[in-house]
Formats: C-alpha cells, structure tokens, sequence
C-alpha cells in the first residue's frame, strides 16, 4: 500500500494478490498504453467513414485479428479463467456459448450484413423496417450493452493495474485504490478512442491481439513448465491435474443447475450474434467475400485464447491452493482472487516480476480492445442514428464525429461511475449485456434478414417486448445490489427460471413470437423492402462501397435471384430474364457509373 492511502474495500482485493508498485510491469503497460496513443492519432478519424467503419477498407487477417481483440475482452483474459476456476465445469459455459455464436454468425448473418451494407447495428433496425422509432430502440439498446458490458472491462482493468501500479487510494478524495485505478485506466481509454475512430480503433485492436495472445498463451506455457504441470503442450497435459483439484472443478454441475447452464449457453450463443460491437466489424471490410472469411479468422484466433483458459484455471486453482489456501469450501476462494487467477497463477510460480507484468499487461490490452469496440457502437448509435438520422438530418460530418465523440466520453463516465462500485462478477457483467443483445437485436436481425415479410409493427413489438423481459430478472437481481434497503434477488423463484445471465432463453421465443404474429397480422413491408432483402441473398458480387440498396435503386424494377437459388420473380419465364438482364445491364452502361463510381467492368 502507498503511504496515505484509503483502504481498499475488502471484498474487492484479491488475497494474496503482491499490490505494489512494480517499476518494471509499470513501465511496461505505460509504454503500451503510449503505444495505443499513438497509434490513435496516426490514423485519426478524417471522415464519418473513418469514424464508423474504417472506410470498409479492412482486410480479412486483419478484421479477424481486430475481430479477435474486439471479443476478447476482460470476461475472456480474466473471467472465463475465473468462472471455470470456481465453478470447475459450469465454467465451460462461455467457452462454448461464445464460440457457437460465432459459427451462427458465419452461416446466416456476416456475408448478408456486408451486403445490406450501413454503418451501425440501428442502421439495419431502422432501414430495413423503415423505422426512425425501431432505430432509436436499437440504438438506446445498442449504448445500454455498451455500458453494461464496459463495466465488466473497467473492474478487468482495475483489478490488474492495482498489480501493476499499487494502491493509490486517496489519490482521488473520497476513492479508494481499486476506484482510483478505474478511474486512471477508462480516462486513457476514452481519450485515445476519442482521438482515433473505427479506423484507429481497429488498427490498435490488431496490435492488442497480438499482446495479449502472447501474453496469455506464453504465461501459460512457462506456469505449466515451471510447476511440472506440463511439457509440450499444457491445452492436453493439465487434464492429469483435474483428480487433485476435487469434484467442484471436475464434476458437472456441481456448483450450479443444468438449467442455469443451457440457459446461459443459450444466452451467450445468441447474445454473440446480436452485439452491435461484433456485428459492425462486417460493415468494415471491403466485400462480403472478405466478411466471411474474417468471422473464420477471428473464430481462430479466439480459439486459441478459449482452448488455453480452461488449463490457465487449473494450474491457477492448484497454485491457490498449495500457496493461499483450500480453494473450494468455508472461506475458500474469493471472487476477487478468481478473476486475477491468471496473474496470481503467474505470480505464485515465482516468475520474474517483468514476466508477471507481461501477463498482466495482457489483460488490460484485452479490456481496452473491447472497451474500444463498444463505445464505438454505443456512440455511432448515439451520433448517427439519433442524432444524425433523427434530430438533425442536415448535420455536417464534422457536427457528427463532435457529436461521436461527446457520446464516448459520456459513456465513459457512466461505465466509470457504475464500475466504482459493480455489482458482479466479470463475467456475469458481460453475460447480462448478452441476454440483452440476444432478446432485442439478434431477433430482429435473424428475421430481417431471413424473412422478407417482417414488417414495421412486427419489429417494434418484438423489440419493445424484449425490452421488457430483459429488464424484468434485471431488477430481480441486479438493481437492488445497489439499495441498501433491499436483498437480491427480490424473488427466488423468478431469478431460478429466469436468471438474468441467461434471461434470453425465454424472452428469445417469446420475442420471435411476437415479432411474427404482429408482423402477419398487418401489412407486409413494400416491394422494395423485400427486394433489398433478397439482394442480401444474392451470390452477385458487389463493389466496395456498394449496398443493396445502391443495387435495387440501380436495377430498373428488376428482382434477382438469391443464393437459395429461388427464382424472386417467379412469373417471368428463364428467356424473358435473359432479356431483361442484358436490357438491365445495357441500361446501367448508359447510365454511367454506380453510386460508388465503379465502374461497369470493375463490377
């Protein structure tokens, strides 16, 4: 502790955690954290494209790698370790919800998303279901999984730095030091983010991959090594540790239901497919050819930290409990110790205090990376979607990115504000904003983009009725953490069969439900809507800054066949389509270029 210092509150501090000043790991994040500065400010926003999507001009490694950092927040460098450590096998819950989401992903939105072609996750909501009221839904939706989700990379970072940098409560009046720490690590955050945009956000996330990869897959070799745990390969090799670590780690649902598990699995693979933060990585890139391929890239290099965690808990959990104490039972292990397993493992081989930071150093360039990516989403949706699409149709690019930028420091003061004080764990933080996306966004675009009868009422009925569910277990469980006059959950009942971490299980159907009843109970959406969804299924390739949109506007009237290999316009007979097609094609020729100004041969 630092001379002067405020105490730090108890249930925060991660026993046996060395809180000191560390010269060397010091020194090693502030050069990492000036590394991300800089990088910001190379490639600072020219352009709402630049602000929003990186000028579509990310290539597929590249996106994978950004998509890769942009996923692997805290909850996966600190939390999925933490939640498998405590809970042994019910742990492996996030390991396979957020990787099933992401094969979802790849087989029935991220080519079809590049084609619709906009800028923010609201910007489907409210072009496909012409609605200015649905894209402020999404988008409120959008800014509140930003904040929700953020406060779990904020405590991830906090509870590292006070490795890293010590105690420093007092610091700030009234703040101890983990809330010192929150403070420091989301006020760079914010600064560099406001700096630089998509564009220098997604340039900054390929280089945090590769540092926290490194730093997690490394640390993880050398603990194994070093304990004997392990020779080659420790992702195989720590299976032989599972008999010693008792039945809580090694025995299925020992420590929880099978139902909280589907329920939570069930949660985080739709979840996955409905955050807005993952979702505008595919507006990024230059075609959907290279959307596809970067959701095969980023599930790779995913895997890799996802295949190395599950070892990372045992050899951590081991080391507790020769070194700390008995890590299941009265007292056992705290949470806050669990979610800097990966340090302490480091920490309690007796590794270089440099190779420790290095550790560490990975988790807060994980945090950071996602931090990145949600307050993107969360200010685009503020910036572009209400503000520019709604309020002030008129607004020039530079009153955007202003306002963009006004929109990431406002949700990181309320991501800091929250995190003084968090209600969960890491990764329970993280899994609400999940059963959030997966019962308001994901059902509107599963259905927007695979159902061409989905209509406006439909939209707005599901989204709103997901809405409410979602914040029904919410205020069972959460909201009175934080009244003193009141013990969560409310109801024991509700919070059993509806848990807030895994609540989309039931508002998911539901929300489906309504969204299709509504939607055929009234009119369907126009002809052109549903043209511009079937151009989404279309195997024709489309130039980089062309949408679907750009196509039905260009096509004359003329519908196109989709991938399915459904002829749209089923009353005209094959010839006559041959005749439209070269009449259609010899009409654009005239007309000159696309909207994109590609030209007819490039196309």
């Amino acid at each position: 502790m630092t001379a002067g210092s405020l105490p730090l509150q108890s249930e925060l501090l991660p026993e046996a955690l060395d809180i000191s000043f560390k010269i060397g790991p010091a020194l090693l994040v502030i050069g990492m954290l000036g590394l991300f500065l800089t990088i910001g400010f190379v490639f600072r926003v020219a352009d709402t494209d630049d602000m929003w999507v990186a000028g579509r001009s990310i290539g597929n490694v590249e996106n994978g790698m950004a998509i890769g950092a942009n996923w692997m927040s805290a909850a996966s460098y600190l939390g999925m370790a933490a939640s498998i450590a405590l809970a042994g096998f019910y742990g492996l819950v996030f390991v396979v919800g957020w990787t099933t989401g992401y094969f979802i992903l790849l087989i029935f939105l991220a080519a079809q998303l590049r084609r619709f072609g906009k800028y923010t996750a609201p910007d489907f909501v409210g072009d496909r279901f012409n609605s200015d009221t649905a894209r402020a839904i999404a988008a409120v939706t959008t800014f509140l999984i930003g904040f929700v989700y953020a406060i779990g990379q904020a405590k991830g970072m906090a509870l590292v730095g006070l490795y890293i940098f010590g105690n420093y409560g007092g610091l700030i009046p009234g703040l101890d030091g983990y809330q010192v720490m929150v403070v420091a690590m989301m006020v760079v955050t914010v600064g560099y983010l406001t700096l630089s945009g998509m564009l220098g956000a997604t340039k900054n996330q390929a280089v945090q991959y590769v540092i926290l990869i490194l730093a997690f897959v490394v640390g993880l070799f050398v603990v194994g090594y070093t304990n004997g745990y392990s020779t080659v390969l420790p992702q195989l090799e720590y299976g032989a540790l599972i008999s010693q670590l008792g039945s809580e780690f090694s025995e299925p649902f020992a420590g929880s239901s099978y139902y909280l598990w589907v329920a939570t699995t069930f949660s985080l693979i739709v979840g996955t497919c409905g955050l807005p933060h993952v979702l505008v990585r595919f507006y990024t890139v230059e075609s959907e050819r290279t959307a596809r391929w970067s959701t095969v890239w980023g599930l790779f290099f995913i895997c890799i930290l996802y295949w190395s965690a599950p070892a990372f808990a045992a050899f951590g959990t081991d080391l507790y409990s020769q070194n700390v104490g008995a890590t299941y039972g009265d007292p056992g292990m705290t949470s806050a110790a669990s979610e800097v397993i990966v340090v302490l493992a480091a920490q309690l081989s007796g590794l270089p205090e440099w190779f420790v930071g290095i550790v560490a150093a990975g988790g807060i360039a994980a945090a950071i990376a996602t931090v990145a990516g949600l307050f993107i989403a969360g200010s685009s949706a503020i910036s572009h979607d209400i503000y520019t699409n709604i309020i002030n149709e008129d607004a020039t690019q530079r009153q955007q990115i202003l306002v963009g930028r006004l929109s990431i420091v406002a949700l990181g003061a309320l991501t800091t504000l929250a995190a003084l004080n968090p209600a969960s764990s890491i990764a329970a933080l993280v899994g609400y904003a999940f059963s959030l996306a997966g019962s308001v966004l994901f059902p509107m675009f599963f259905l927007g983009m695979w159902w061409e009868n989905a209509n406006r009422q439909g939209a707005l009925a599901g989204m709103t009725t997901g809405l409410t569910l979602w914040a029904i277990p919410m205020i069972n469980q959460i909201v009175p953490t934080y009244i003193g006059s009141l013990e969560a959950p409310l109801s024991a009942g509700l919070a059993t069969w509806m848990p807030a971490i895994g609540s989309a299980l039931i508002t998911l159907p539901i929300v489906f439900v309504v969204t299709i009843v509504v939607s055929m109970a009234t009119d369907e959406p126009s002809l052109e809507t549903k043209r511009i969804v079937r151009q989404c299924h279309s195997p024709e390739p489309m130039g980089q800054q062309e949408t679907a949109e750009d196509v039905v506007a260009a096509d004359g009237g003329e519908d196109v066949a989709t991938d399915g290999g459904r002829a749209v316009d089923d009353a005209a007979a094959e010839g006559d389509r041959a005749v439209d097609d070269a009449a259609a094609e010899g009409d654009r020729a005239v007309d000159g270029a696309a909207p994109d100004d590609t030209t007819e041969g490039e196309r």
